[in-house]
């Protein structure tokens, strides 16, 4: 299983900004996707973002046109800019990476937006 970190969490206003970082604890393979799921208390993880390679990008429907998913040249890390934020983003976010029969997840990291 490859070891995923996560940091950028916090508390922030409605309309504010967020930058997520996950890091991958050894070398992965180009061809794997990382992403994004969050889940809120209650309600059932969701998909976020999706990063194959560098460039096919995959987001729900709820923060198109507001997060954005990127990732650095040796596919390790994965960053998610998260702008306008709202109360309903508000949830524990998880990192994944999936790469044929590896699916691992990290620890999560709280976002929580006030009104």
């Amino acid at each position: 299983q490859v070891q995923l970190v996560e940091s950028g969490g916090g508390l922030v206003q409605a309309g504010g900004s967020l930058k997520l970082t996950c890091s991958a604890s050894e070398s992965v393979s180009s061809l794997s996707t990382m992403g994004w799921y969050r889940q809120a208390p209650g309600k059932q993880r969701e998909l976020v973002a999706t990063v194959t390679g560098h460039t096919t990008r995959n987001y729900a429907d709820s923060v198109k046109g507001r997060f954005t998913i990127s990732r650095t040249t040796n596919w390790r890390t994965i960053f998610l800019q998260m702008n306008s934020l709202k109360p309903e983003d508000t949830a524990v976010y998880y990192c994944n990476y999936k790469r044929l029969t590896i699916d691992s997840w990290g620890q999560g990291t709280q976002v929580t937006v006030s009104s």
